[in-house]
């Protein structure tokens, strides 16, 4: 079971908010962390971060995708989702992967986060805290409303972390999926 977490802004505050958020991608004078956005050249390392976020996950065993499935789908004409990577000291250490979703009842896009992974051997610089600063930054400069996330239930520090910058969980909501046989059987008209 994962957590559905929601950080939602409201329409006051969007504009307050967007005038104080500068959106290039910031300098960390106290660090040496980039953030920036994938290119194509990353689909091997982008690869890579999801097949060590799903072993941390327990999910290895669910990962089929390849280099050439995020190539097509992430820089296509018409790409599925976007990737930002950061590095630290110019080595790649973690990314988030994202997408756009819609608040009919805000009716305001927004974003939701599918991936956010920071390497172990990274973890203690705040490298997670500033890629969801950087997609906080990016919802207000889209005039968006709210950046959404799941998070599994047995990951106690991350419900910690995301609870204290503010997340709040949204236990009344419960998660459904269609996917493999029973998504082709509801394509097809043939439920059980």
């Amino acid at each position: 079971m994962k957590i559905v977490m929601s950080g939602t802004i409201g329409t006051g505050l969007t504009n307050l908010i967007a005038t104080m958020i500068d959106t290039t991608e910031p300098e960390h004078p106290k660090s040496s962390l980039n953030i920036r956005a994938a290119v194509r050249d990353d689909c091997g390392l982008i690869l890579e971060f999801i097949k060590e976020l799903a072993e941390y996950e327990k999910l290895a065993h669910q990962v089929t995708a390849t280099s050439e499935d995020l190539e097509n789908t992430l820089f296509s004409p018409t790409p599925s989702a976007e990737v930002i990577i950061a590095e630290w000291n110019h080595e790649p250490a973690g990314f988030a992967l994202f997408f756009g979703n819609y608040s009919t009842f805000l009716a305001k896009p927004g974003i939701y986060l599918e991936d956010l992974y920071v390497r172990p051997e990274f973890r203690g610089n705040g490298i997670g805290t500033e890629l969801l600063k950087h997609l906080a930054a990016l919802v207000i400069s889209r005039n968006g409303g709210r950046l959404d996330w799941w998070v599994l239930d047995w990951n106690t520090p991350s419900i910690e972390f995301y609870k204290n910058i503010g997340a709040r969980d949204m236990n009344e909501w419960v998660p459904m999926r269609l996917q493999g046989e029973a998504l082709i059987k509801l394509a097809l008209h043939k439920p059980d």
